[in-house]
């Protein structure tokens, strides 16, 4: 047993120095000189460093890409939770939209079409003759169409009693057309402190006709082509 002991520990300090032999007066410059076990060791290091390099890029694209992936869901999530806000008041939208319709419908019937114009104009001057008040001046200007409807002014002077002027203005405002009055201005008649002169501008509105309304989408589509 002794000697089985001491030819085992010879053997073990024989390759400690030959180990040792490989790794001494290295060429840093040339390794391919190098021995086999240094040889292969410093292939081994290349190996490891390559490797953790390519391993690193790899985990680096990983997580560009989880980092995207996180902000996509973040953004995906807050527009689910902005649409589902948006389907659960499509309900309370619906009848808000369903109310501005009926309530347009009613702006809608108390606008005179073209045709009608003639009637209400008639209606205003009644109103003051009913009144007993005298018109002195009532004269329609040019007609203004904007995109949806028509502006008419009409000028006019009356003269007559303070309660008649006042109940004058209140029947204009009960008529069933939209009518409005503008830049009043009351005075007295020279020489007749009783009577007063109201001047003003009133303004009818008509609705525009299908004609009317395809003539202006055509005017303002040949004006956006003109101005390319």
């Amino acid at each position: 047993m002794a000697t089985k002991r001491k030819i085992a520990a010879i053997d073990w300090a024989q390759l400690q120095q030959h180990l040792q032999a490989q790794f001494r007066g290295l060429d840093p410059n040339d390794p391919s000189r190098w021995p086999t076990l240094p040889k292969a060791l410093l292939l081994a290091a290349v190996a490891v460093f390559v490797f953790t390099g390519l391993w690193y890029i790899w985990i680096s694209a990983q997580i560009e890409t989880l980092e995207a992936a996180q902000q996509q869901e973040t953004q995906l999530r807050d527009e689910f939770v902005r649409k589902l806000a948006q389907a659960a008041a499509l309900d309370t939208r619906k009848a808000q939209l369903e109310q501005v319709r009926q309530y347009v419908a009613q702006l809608e019937k108390q606008l005179p079409s073209r045709a009608e114009m003639d009637a209400l104009l008639s209606d205003i001057n009644q109103a003051g003759v009913g009144r007993g008040l005298q018109f002195e001046l009532f004269r329609p200007g040019q007609e203004v169409v904007r995109d949806y409807y028509a502006e008419l002014p009409i000028t006019l002077r009356v003269a007559g009693s303070y309660h008649d002027i006042g109940m004058f203005v209140a029947d204009v405002a009960q008529l069933s057309r939209i009518v409005t009055l503008n830049n009043l201005a009351i005075q007295p008649a020279p020489n007749r402190p009783e009577i007063l002169t109201l001047e003003a501008t009133a303004k009818t509105f008509r609705y525009l006709d299908p004609d009317e309304i395809q003539a202006q989408k055509e005017a303002k589509k040949a004006q956006k082509e003109a101005s390319k």
